[in-house]
Parts: structure tokens; C-alpha cells; sequence
């Protein structure tokens, strides 16, 4: 069965068409970075502008793209939240407008959830149960998972996710947005021990949570002093500011992998599962892949184009839940601003 997978939960736009939850014929992701960079972030209303402008348009171009048209499409699958509310109603009810009127199934679906699914769509070889972690710009969850659609939630952040602390720390040293990823590039030429940044909750405790509030306030000393000690973060040599990248990351990634790992020999797991926009992170996956080894404990990550926010994940879980349950599929729904998928 073929599935369009639709996505708006935030900054993208993104259509696409999946066959048998897995073979992806089409991924189209229309992102807006050009629209929020002068702001730093994501701003609602313009975003929200910018999904009615396009949705229309990249819903055909992945149609024509898959080479299908929408005769041979047998469901529809949309992001219900969590996500920006205005947002998610443009999805939502675009979605159910073109369902209804081809008389087609729609399936609404949970957009940290698909994700998670986005490490089966890559890797159909991974064993359950696995520990899963999502970690990206508004999440950080750690939870088991002992089926699509079954999960335990061990823990999650108490103030700030992961994704979002590496934003805030690129604008401190002046990289531009989104600072994921320019954040990773210039820790490349940092020394990522030049700096003793803590380790939010340290893995001696035994909880499962994240905090990432201290880890960004003492990059923001360190960057612009405090007290009399006040200094124009501007003055900071390249070296300096590579070294406050490369500290930085290590200190936000360590504190995934090992409660990562601690909750995999606790609980037995036979694998591990990571998702989000932070899996894309290179030096995420070197850690994992060394933590790991002496647990001989494969750790799968989603293909590259499948950690960011996009289409094909929606429409791949959108068929594995049809498929289990018919019954998945409903008019009667609203979009959702806060939505969780661990029980």
C-alpha cells in the first residue's frame, strides 16, 4: 500500500510517499531557514504563513516525484502534534481535506513517535527490546521500547532538550541558525577537554533525566564572564571559541550515551535505537559506537535524511499502525501543541 506522509509540526514543510511502511519513493522538505535566520529562531506566525504558501505544492511535487498520482495512494498520514499549534493545523486539516475528499483513510501520528519508527524504516534488521532515545531541538526522551507502539518511558529533560541547548550556544559564539550542525563543524578543531563543563545529572545518580540548563549557563559564563569578570564574547580567539564548541558538545553527548547504555545493561536491551534531529551528529555516533563495543550491543541510527524533521517517517509509521489496527484511522481529531507517545 502506498502512503503520503505529511509534516508541519515546526519550520517544514514536507510531503511524502512511502510504500508498505518502508520503501521510500519520495521525501520533499521544504525548509525555512532562510525565513528565520535573521531571527535566531522560529518565528510562529511566519512560519505558519509560509506552510499555507507551500503544502499544496510539495504534496504534488512528491507525488510526482514517487511517480504515483493520488489514484494510487491507499492512505494519508499526518503529524497530530507535539509541535507549534498554528502549524499543525495547516497539516491537519490539509490532510483531512484531500483524505476526505478521495474517500481514503487518514491515520494521525505522533511526531516524536515517527522518529523512533524512522530507526525501523533504516534498519529492519534491529531487535526488540531496544532502548530507544530521541534527542533533538523541543526533545529528549529515553524510554524502552519493546514494539512500534510500545514503550516505557524511563526518563526525559526537566528543563531544556539537547537539540535546543546546542542552538542557544551557537548564538552565544556567533554561529548562525541553526546551530546544530555549525556547532559540530567547528568542534572539529576544538580540543573537547580544554574546558571542564558539567555533566547535567551525573550518570552516579540514578535517574534516567536530562538537564541541560546548568551545561548552558556555564558556557554562558565562560563565553561572556559574570560579576566583574564580565568580557565581550567577541574578543574570543577562533581557538577559543572552537575549544567552547568542542567542550560543549562533549559534555552535552556524554550524558545520552551513558544513560543510554546504563538503561540498555539494566533492562537487558538487545539493542539500542536513536532518533531525532542530534542523531544526524557525528560525534553522537562515534560515542555510541565506542560505548558500545564492549557490550557488543548494536546501537542503529535512521539514515541521515530521516533524523531531521521530514514526511517519509509520518507515512512509514502512519502504514505500520493502519496495518495493526484499522481502527487507527479517523476524521475525528485536532491538532495538538502538546502530545506524548510514552506511557
Amino acid at each position: 500500500m502506498l502512503c503520503l506522509g505529511i509534516e508541519t509540526s515546526c519550520d517544514e514543510t514536507a510531503a511524502a510517499v512511502v510504500r508498505d511502511g518502508r520503501e521510500i519513493l519520495s521525501n520533499i522538505i521544504a525548509t525555512q531557514l532562510d525565513l528565520h535566520a535573521e531571527y535566531g529562531g522560529v518565528v510562529p506566525e511566519l512560519a505558519c504563513r509560509r506552510h499555507a504558501q507551500l503544502i499544496d505544492r510539495i504534496v504534488e511535487k512528491a507525488l510526482k516525484e514517487g511517480g504515483v498520482s493520488l489514484k494510487d495512494v491507499g492512505l494519508v498520514s499526518v503529524v497530530q502534534g507535539p509541535g507549534l499549534i498554528g502549524a499543525l493545523l495547516i497539516g491537519v486539516n490539509f490532510a483531512k481535506g484531500l483524505a476526505w475528499s478521495r474517500g481514503l483513510p487518514l491515520v494521525p501520528t505522533n511526531h516524536v513517535e515517527a522518529h523512533v519508527y524512522s530507526c525501523f524504516m533504516s534498519n529492519p534488521q534491529m531487535e526488540l527490546p531496544a532502548i530507544g532515545l530521541v534527542a533533538s531541538g523541543g526533545h529528549t526522551s529515553l524510554f524502552i521500547m519493546e514494539n512500534v507502539g510500545r514503550y516505557r518511558k524511563l526518563g526525559e529533560t526537566t528543563d531544556d532538550a539537547v537539540g535546543e541547548s546546542f542552538d542557544k550556544v551557537a548564538s552565544l559564539l556567533g554561529l548562525p541558525y541553526m546551530g546544530g550542525p555549525h556547532v559540530e563543524k567547528l568542534a572539529l578543531k576544538g580540543d573537547a577537554n580544554a574546558i571542564p563543563f558539567p555533566r547535567g545529572l551525573s550518570k552516579k545518580k540514578k535517574s534516567y533525566d536530562f538537564s541541560y540548563s546548568g551545561l548552558k549557563t556555564a558556557v554562558l559564563y565562560h563565553v561572556k564572564g559574570y560579576g566583574n569578570k564580565k568580557r565581550d564574547p567577541d574578543k574570543l580567539s577562533d581557538q577559543e571559541k572552537a575549544d567552547v564548541a568542542a567542550s560543549f558538545q562533549e559534555a552535552a553527548l556524554e550524558v545520552l550515551v551513558q544513560k543510554s547504555l546504563r538503561a540498555a545493561e539494566q533492562f537487558r536491551a538487545k539493542s539500542i535505537a536513536v532518533g531525532g534531529g542530534v542523531s544526524a551528529n557525528q560525534r553522537l555516533r562515534t560515542l555510541f559506537a565506542e560505548g558500545a563495543r564492549n557490550l557488543a550491543l548494536p546501537v542503529y541510527f535512521p539514515e541521515r535524511r530521516l533524523c531531521t524533521d521530514n514526511a517519509a517517517m509520518v507515512a512509514g509509521l502512519g502504514h505500520w499502525l493502519y496495518a495493526q489496527d484499522p481502527g487507527s484511522a479517523t476524521y475525528d481529531f485536532d491538532a495538538r501543541a502538546s502530545m506524548d507517545f510514552l506511557r
